[in-house]
């Protein structure tokens, strides 16, 4: 359990890192200089630490007596090398597209035996991170090769150019119209282009302590724009996940989990 001492020293040194926050040049230079500033203080980073948490809950025995090392995530039974870079996809067992964090539900609960209100969401994001880390170099490759798949791309592409809420705006409201404006801090990415933005999903937020995946971002983006947020798990965020990532084909994974602001 040495993650979680380790862990617990360093939320007291991120909380220095983010009390130094001000006025920020470039966010990925800023998020390079404290990650680096990170390292050096505590030798260790927070993403670390949660991949090793995520191993450890990989190789956990459920009910059934299986390791989630029995759950096929793409690729074959227990294969995760570069397995979260061909995500969302198709799977004939389930009949449905799912993402990584869908994956891990389903290995779960109908592998390893758990309920389903037994899963808990902080786990499937630690494993989640883990399952990403054997991505970090990998180029996307994600497939429209199943009616499935194109027919959940075409939901994610309406849902991206769609206006709704009290605002009237969307995804593509920020991350198209408004490309390279400043919002606070942070200008919006071009998440379809040059920032190919799906790559630094998951990731774990030095601003504020967090571990997120892409649900998690997708849920928060729909708050920002004064709209309910779909739940975990959802069609709406597998299409909106689907759409981005085969944006993003042929982008190198340069680190899973990334560190962003």
């Amino acid at each position: 359990m040495r993650w979680k001492a380790l862990l617990f020293l360093l939320l007291g040194a991120n909380l220095l890192l983010g009390a130094a926050l001000g006025q920020e040049a470039d966010p990925r230079e800023e998020a390079r200089r404290q990650r680096q500033l990170l390292l050096e203080t505590a030798g260790i980073l927070p993403t670390e630490l949660i991949v090793a948490q995520g191993e450890e809950l990989f190789n956990r025995k459920g009910p059934s007596g299986k390791t989630m090392a029995e759950c096929d995530f793409g690729l074959g039974k227990g294969v995760l090398e570069g397995a979260a870079a061909r995500l969302p996809r198709y799977f004939l067992d389930t009949g449905r597209v799912e993402d990584l964090d869908s994956r891990i539900v389903t290995c779960m609960t109908r592998v390893q035996g758990f309920k389903p209100e037994e899963v808990k969401r902080s786990e499937v994001v630690s494993i989640a991170f883990y399952i990403a880390s054997k991505s970090t170099g990998q180029r996307v490759q994600v497939r429209l090769l199943f009616p499935q798949e194109r027919e959940l791309y075409a939901l994610g592409e309406k849902l991206f150019y769609a206006r709704t809420g009290q605002r009237d705006v969307g995804c593509a409201t920020c991350h198209v119209t408004y490309v390279g404006r400043r919002a606070g801090v942070l200008s919006y990415a071009d998440v379809l282009g040059k920032d190919k933005s799906w790559t630094n999903w998951p990731a774990y937020r030095y601003s504020n302590d967090q571990i997120w995946t892409m649900q998690d971002r997708i849920r928060a983006c729909y708050g920002n724009i004064g709209h309910p947020a779909p739940a975990l798990y959802s069609l709406p965020i597998l299409a909106l996940e689907l759409f981005m990532a085969y944006h993003a084909n042929g982008a190198v994974v340069e680190e899973w989990p990334a560190f962003v602001r």
